[in-house]
């Protein structure tokens, strides 16, 4: 019996950015046991694809090639219990979103930062950085659901769409104050969801809360080294470094909210496989609002 194939986009040598990437015909998964089998309609590209793909976790990830990245084939296998049915009210382009962009958000604000969803419990001042990207977008939401007052970063031209998400105050980051982290109200910082990059402890510092807390959901040496310090010296304020540990309970809840309309992904722009590099490219600027998305199929 012939081998049944599948056009996907794989590289086979860390670094080379989207250059690297080919799209190719290769054998479709076989399935394990406790695995099923995914037809991939959309996917949606994150930064931990091409960071993985420049060896920052090598030779962990990925340990052999060629690699197929962040499920740019036209099938995919996943785990069982990891997996939710799409209902048919949400759209493949907007379901993409939702396991890792999504699932980030959701645990770093419910369960690091300790939000309830349904506005129950002590009201929050939080601030989340890069609030236009694919995580801070769904932050935001998210923090509107929990009734707490929101403060948020992000480019210029984002600002309207920000606001229009559900933030009560949007600093342009490079501005003074953007740059500084301040609050325009003057408000101090219960958590702050970190989405961004190159911000140091000591600008957030001075803007938390007496027991305010940094959750940074791209830690690196910095974030580790300053977790350990303030530890040791029993500060009352803390960074969190913050790895997502997929479960399939937490994705089912937030794909309930997008159902009924309580969440929405914003998607920047949408590529086909075949053109998958050029998204691959557009992710890696840093500069997308929302989601950037990869159709398999049509």
């Amino acid at each position: 019996m012939a081998t049944k194939l599948m056009h996907a986009l794989i590289y086979d040598r860390y670094g080379g950015g989207a250059a690297a990437l080919k799209y190719v015909q290769v054998p479709i998964p076989i399935v394990k046991k406790d695995e099923i089998l995914v037809k991939i309609e959309a996917a949606s590209l994150n930064p931990l694809d091409w960071k993985l793909q420049s060896g920052i976790a090598r030779p962990f990830s990925p340990r052999r090639f060629p690699h197929i990245p962040g499920g740019l084939a036209e099938y995919a296998v996943a785990k069982e219990k990891l997996t939710v049915v799409r209902p048919s009210e949400i759209s493949a382009a907007e379901g993409a979103g939702l396991p890792i962009a999504g699932l980030t958000a959701y645990k770093a604000l419910t369960q690091c930062a300790g939000l309830n969803l349904d506005g129950t419990g002590e009201h929050m001042n939080i601030l989340i950085t890069a609030a236009s990207g694919g995580v801070g977008h769904y932050a935001v939401q998210l923090a509107r659901l929990g009734n707490a007052h929101i403060t948020a970063t992000c480019g210029t031209r984002n600002i309207e769409l920000v606001k229009s998400l559900g933030a009560d105050e949007v600093l342009d980051y490079k501005s003074p104050d953007g740059a500084a982290l301040k609050s325009p109200s003057g408000r101090k910082y219960d958590a702050v969801l970190h989405c961004a990059t190159g911000i140091p402890w000591s600008s957030f510092e001075p803007n938390l809360s007496e027991n305010g807390k940094v959750i940074d959901i791209t830690p690196g040496p910095s974030t580790f080294v300053t977790f350990v310090l303030n530890k040791l010296t029993f500060s009352r304020k803390q960074i969190v470094p913050m790895i997502l540990t997929p479960r399939g309970e937490d994705l089912a809840q937030f794909v309930k909210l997008v159902k009924e309309k309580k969440l929405q992904t914003v998607i920047d722009s949408t590529y086909p496989l075949s053109k998958a590099g050029d998204a691959w490219a557009k992710s890696m600027d840093g500069h997308a609002t929302g989601k950037i998305i990869v159709q398999a199929y049509k």
